[in-house]
């Protein structure tokens, strides 16, 4: 809206006195410093706020470190939507398919982790939403995203085809592969989001990583000189992307401010669906899907904990009768507390994990 506003306002003087609002830099810039501060100012009241009605119930089964801890206010996804939401309306081009179809996804998982937070803490249902209700409304935005995609002529010059990490001239289509594997994607991601949401500012330092890495992906395939010498896909569109993915970033260090250890709020599942759908769509919108695995790197790390964890259970409760596990706990950061780290050891390890899946994504782009 401030956007248009200083656009206008820039138009009708000759010469122009705005013309700075044109430029993507200066505007992801002030969509960082925006989300940032609407973070830092809201947040004391908006924790006073949560902390009289929704506290997080510790799980039974989580470690005895976390069992000492007071109980937290939950829901503080809450504030890193609205600060980003906020941001991106200010400064982004929201007529842009790609800025709102963004936003769609942060609402539509928010909502539903929203759901899950409520009926855990305030209606004292132990789980939440069940798996079922969640994976069905993954699977709903994962189709939403993908049939508008796939129709929409602004998105057409790619349609279901991607590009290869590494490799200069590999591109893959889909084909009518195309909507599956978006609802694959935006599901797993943001599953694999929610899974690391388990220690104190862990998932809230990893994703704003990830998303300055999004943001950089974004500004280069929107810039077609950048994108014929890189190599990448140019998306007609894409800068836009790189304001939102820097209103997040901020989004998500201001969120650090409160959320950084000893906590005084945690994100809940409102925050790390949320968060998980935007880089899925993120990636699936400038054509990087296929180096999430290193780019978000920790939380495929995280995920694959889980998935191993279970599946070796399975395994040799089969085949001898009682069930063995590879890791004391998953997923694997809980693993670490067991055997003793810090707990701010584990997350500032991981961080560090995080950048430099981070730069090997950057090795890429010169890979290529």
């Amino acid at each position: 809206m401030l956007y248009y506003l200083l656009k206008y306002i820039n138009d009708i003087y000759d010469p122009p006195v705005l013309h700075v609002i044109e430029y993507l830099t200066f505007r992801a810039s002030a969509a960082a410093i925006t989300s940032l501060l609407i973070t830092l100012f809201v947040g004391p009241g908006f924790i006073r706020y949560l902390k009289s009605r929704f506290i997080e119930p510790i799980k039974e089964e989580a470690p005895p470190e976390h069992k000492k801890k007071k109980q937290l206010p939950t829901m503080g996804g809450l504030l890193i939507i609205f600060s980003i939401e906020i941001s991106v309306l200010l400064w982004s081009k929201f007529n842009d398919p790609h800025v709102w179809l963004i936003m769609l996804a942060i609402l539509w998982m928010g909502a539903i982790g929203f759901i899950d937070d409520y009926r855990k803490v305030v209606l004292k249902i132990k789980g939440g939403l069940s798996a079922r209700y969640k994976l069905i409304g993954q699977c709903s935005l994962g189709l939403v995203i993908g049939l508008y995609t796939w129709y929409d002529p602004a998105f057409s010059v790619l349609l279901s085809t991607t590009t290869v990490p590494f490799l200069k001239h590999l591109t893959i289509d889909y084909g009518y592969f195309y909507i599956p594997i978006v609802i694959f994607i935006i599901t797993a991601v943001s599953n694999a989001v929610n899974l690391t949401d388990g220690l104190d500012g862990l998932a809230a330092g990893s994703s704003a990583i990830v998303f300055m890495g999004l943001a950089g992906f974004s500004y280069l395939a929107g810039n077609a000189v950048y994108a014929v010498y890189l190599n990448i896909p140019f998306i007609p569109g894409g800068g836009e992307v790189a304001v939102v993915s820097m209103a997040i970033v901020m989004s998500c260090v201001g969120f650090l401010w409160f959320n950084s250890n000893p906590a005084e709020i945690i994100m809940g599942d409102t925050g790390s669906l949320a968060l998980g759908s935007a880089i899925a769509v993120i990636a699936l919108l400038i054509k990087q899907e296929l180096l999430l695995p290193l780019m978000a790197g920790i939380f495929f790390i995280e995920t694959l904990s889980v998935s191993l964890q279970v599946l070796y259970f399975k395994y040799t409760k089969m085949r001898r009768g009682q069930g063995k596990r590879i890791f004391l706990m998953a997923p694997l950061h809980h693993h670490f507390q067991l055997k003793g780290w810090a707990e701010q050891k584990i997350v500032i390890r991981f961080w560090i994990l995080t950048i430099l899946f981070f730069l090997a994504s950057l090795m890429t782009l010169k890979l290529r």
